[in-house]
């Protein structure tokens, strides 16, 4: 009687037996998906050689991920697996220990725009900046190269705006800041792509170290003005509202961003190392509590976020930020002017002292 209930009992166990394996081999069979989605970006983008050796190592790595999938995925548990899934993760532990051999560099045949590297040194109250873009442009491909060195007195540092520039829809958008001097300068920072010469952007080919990381310190006329004007970008302009210490220790934290790429190259990352988490994190140096939000992101909200923390100016709605901030129709009135700062910010609240909330 009890080896009949024992053999009932095996009988009951098997099917349940059956189907945790099969469970598990489903959830292995996805990150196998995983990983040979990620693994033929990342060949597709970084495999070095011809392009014939390319697609070959591609083909041979999506076979190899394809033939462990199905073997993950026997219907029977009881079926045995053969050496394929053995085999994608020995070839994966092999890619992984290659793309940590791609290191970043400085010293490619970069494109004009981002040829030099910023170069700040500071004595006590007194900035110096080597490399400071102030190109001339006519049109993306039409320019008079120009880098400058300037000099700049941090006690007479008074305001930051906060720049947004929309190129590829509502919810994405590149984030540059302008510092303002009591004695009239203005420069911009701007941690973009460090493109080489003939290489366009690729919001995919940021998550696959296609692009070396830049801070690029501009004159308004170029940086702003080659947005506005001549790429026919969608350009917004806010008034940061920052107390004068963390005004300046924001900065600082720019001119030690630049030290730090000039001594150790970073990859630019489309989700981790953009143009807005710099910005977020010398904001979380200032106030630690700032909290994660979606808008870190997707970057074009990013404007929103800040007044959501008190971070632009005060006593207006964010519509009406947003509204006035707007400076495309402004921009292209001033064209080439001298003026031209001064230009695109009238009716901006914070910056034109005419507008009251």
């Amino acid at each position: 009687m009890v080896q009949l209930q024992s053999h009932a009992g095996d009988a009951l166990a098997g099917p349940h037996i059956a189907w945790y394996v099969y469970v598990l081999r489903s959830f292995l069979a996805l990150g196998v998906l995983g990983a040979c989605a990620w693994g033929t970006m990342a060949l597709a983008y970084r495999c070095p050689g011809a392009p014939a050796v390319r697609y070959f190592v591609i083909a041979w790595w999506i076979a190899l991920g394809i033939a462990a999938i199905v073997a993950l995925l026997r219907v029977r548990a009881s079926v045995p697996l053969k050496g394929w899934p053995l085999g994608f993760l020995i070839a994966m532990v092999l890619l992984l220990g290659w793309w940590h051999t791609i290191k970043p560099a400085n010293d490619r045949n970069w494109a004009a725009d981002v040829a030099q590297l910023l170069d700040p040194q500071q004595d006590g109250s007194r900035i110096t900046l080597h490399n400071v873009r102030n190109f001339e442009w006519r049109t993306e491909t039409d320019f008079t190269p120009r880098w400058e060195t300037r000099e700049y007195d941090l006690d007479k540092l008074v305001s930051a705006d906060l720049v947004l520039s929309y190129w590829m829809g509502p919810a994405i958008a590149h984030t540059l800041v302008s510092f303002a001097f009591s004695d009239g300068q203005r420069v911009v920072f701007s941690i973009e792509i460090r493109k080489k010469q003939g290489q366009k952007f690729s919001a995919v080919g940021g998550f696959f170290k296609d692009f070396e990381a830049t801070l690029v310190a501009a004159d308004e006329r170029d940086i702003l003005r080659v947005r506005s004007n001549v790429r026919g970008e969608t350009v917004y302009l806010y008034r940061l509202n920052i107390p004068p210490k963390a005004l300046r220790e924001v900065f600082l934290g720019y001119l030690e961003r630049a030290r730090e790429l000039r001594r150790t190259p970073a990859w630019y990352n489309t989700l981790t190392s953009n143009c807005t988490t710099i910005v977020f994190e010398l904001a979380r140096i200032i106030a630690p509590g700032l909290p994660l939000d979606y808008r870190l992101l997707l970057s074009g909200y990013f404007a929103e976020y800040a007044y959501d923390q008190g971070g632009l100016t005060p006593g207006f709605t964010y519509a009406q930020l947003y509204d006035r901030g707007n400076f495309v129709s402004r921009a292209l009135a001033a064209g080439d002017s001298p003026d031209f700062s001064t230009l695109i910010r009238q009716g901006v609240p914070g910056d034109d002292p005419k507008v009251t909330p």
